[in-house]
């Protein structure tokens, strides 16, 4: 089965929406920003005054079509199912900025692994219609979903795994200015930090629940932390004064961060004060999208130790929090270590790609040399025992429509892969080999008319 659907909508009148899980939906549970009719007072604007707001007669017709949905959000109430690879989506409630500018909301999460993209098209007679387009994840979650709720989706079920003897990820993915750094570290008020509310305390939070359950006990565990970022495809140690390390391959083809300090936690809030101190080391820049968005690749790794004379490794925890996916055009300085910076990144994160892809069919060979990120990474790669969860991160506006249909693309081919839709792989492969030669097209570019003429 596909999993993507796509519909038109043109014109006022019934609508018919493409065939989605949402039985039982319960209209007491929709929320406000779904409803023509009921929309902040303090933005100062309803559908009854119909303001004068671009582009109008779209948000009318997105209105329109949103009257045909039926509604059934996930709920803490649902059970989270097992996933060797699980690929969720986020979307993000719009910010005051685009409130006042009266943004146009083009995403729509109506049921548990479902979302829809409203996008305005128009035709050479002027003609103007959307494209409704339908995707589905395991799961997806609105506007209106805490962390708390992501979590127990997403990276909850990896931390029981851990004490199981298994190395696992999670990684957030998406535009700068989509929320990833809000779901993975909490919330921030410029460089002020509340790391309680974020997937890595809560995390970590799980973490010594289990240590001291009676089914763990007699393992013998300590737990360790490091925090690290991946800057152009250098690795800094964010809780050692960003000491610069190296990543070195050894004689059994295991991937060591060497110099990378460790540190042994006994609670929680070890942990916290931690990723609240790495977190204001972390490089950032600015972009179209955000004055503060994160350049470098995070890292927080929660590791179980046993306690014998080797400490021996028992399972590990790593939480990626993504730089932004963005374009050359989207940073506001286009000098020549901009410009690198982008190109890297975006290089890693298609690296990223190719080993999930690879893990999901069970591949043989995992090319986890492709990047820096993906062979600190590697050990979660590699065995039988290895688990993996992406949390795409989306922004609903219409100006983020071409970003966010790019981030669902690149999550939704990670989950027909890790389904092994043999289909698709033709597909797949074509598409595979056209952002390859995109790409690097991309750095050949940087490197012959940026740096080049330097030197």
């Amino acid at each position: 089965t596909q999993a993507r659907q796509t519909c038109m909508f043109q014109a006022p009148g019934p609508v018919s929406v493409p065939t989605l899980p949402l039985s039982q939906a319960n209209p007491e549970m929709i929320h406000p920003d779904l409803s023509p009719t009921a929309f902040p007072t303090n933005s100062g604007w309803s559908l009854e005054e119909k303001p004068s707001r671009p582009n109008q007669k779209f948000y009318e017709m997105i209105e329109e079509f949103r009257e045909t949905l039926e509604i059934s959000p996930l709920s803490a109430d649902d059970v989270a199912e097992p996933h060797r690879i699980c690929v969720c989506i986020r979307k993000r409630p719009l910010n005051k900025q685009e409130l006042n500018k009266k943004e146009i909301d083009v995403v729509s999460v109506p049921g548990k692994g479902v979302l829809m993209v409203h996008e305005p098209k128009q035709k050479v007679d002027l003609t103007k219609y959307l494209e409704n387009q339908t995707f589905q994840f395991d799961y997806s979650f609105d506007e209106t979903s805490t962390n708390d709720l992501v979590y127990k989706f997403t990276a909850k079920p990896l931390v029981q795994s851990i004490f199981e003897g298994s190395m696992a990820t999670c990684f957030a993915y998406g535009q700068t200015g989509s929320g990833k750094t809000h779901t993975m570290g909490g919330d921030f008020t410029g460089k002020q930090q509340n790391s309680a509310k974020g997937i890595y305390a809560l995390a970590a939070q799980d973490v010594f629940a289990l240590l001291n359950h009676r089914r763990y006990a007699n393992l013998d565990l300590s737990v360790y932390v490091s925090f690290f970022e991946i800057y152009n495809g250098k690795v800094y140690d964010l809780l050692n004064k960003k000491a610069k390390l190296r990543v070195l391959e050894d004689d059994r083809q295991q991937v060591q961060v060497v110099g990378l300090e460790e540190v042994y936690v006994s609670a929680a809030e070890d942990v916290i004060k931690m990723i609240q101190m790495g977190s204001a080391c972390r490089t950032s820049g600015q972009t179209s999208a955000n004055a503060n968005s994160s350049r470098s690749h995070a890292i927080l790794q929660i590791v179980l130790r046993r306690n014998d004379r080797a400490t021996t490794l028992h399972g590990k925890f790593s939480l990626v929090d993504l730089a932004g996916n963005e374009r050359g055009t989207d940073v506001s300085s286009n000098d020549r270590s901009t410009l690198v910076e982008t190109a890297e990144i975006n290089r890693s994160l298609l690296a990223l790609k190719e080993c999930i892809r690879s893990l999901g069919k069970n591949s043989d060979h995992i090319p986890f040399r492709m990047s820096t990120l993906t062979k600190v990474l590697r050990d979660s790669f590699i065995g039988d025992k290895s688990k993996t969860c992406m949390i795409a991160m989306v922004s609903p506006t219409m100006s983020s429509c071409e970003y966010t249909m790019n981030t669902l693309r690149y999550a939704d081919r990670y989950l027909l892969e890790s389904l092994d839709i043999s289909v698709y792989d033709a597909i797949s492969h074509v598409a595979d080999l056209e952002e390859k030669v995109c790409v690097e097209l991309k750095v050949h570019f940087v490197i012959i008319y940026i740096i080049l003429p330097f030197f």
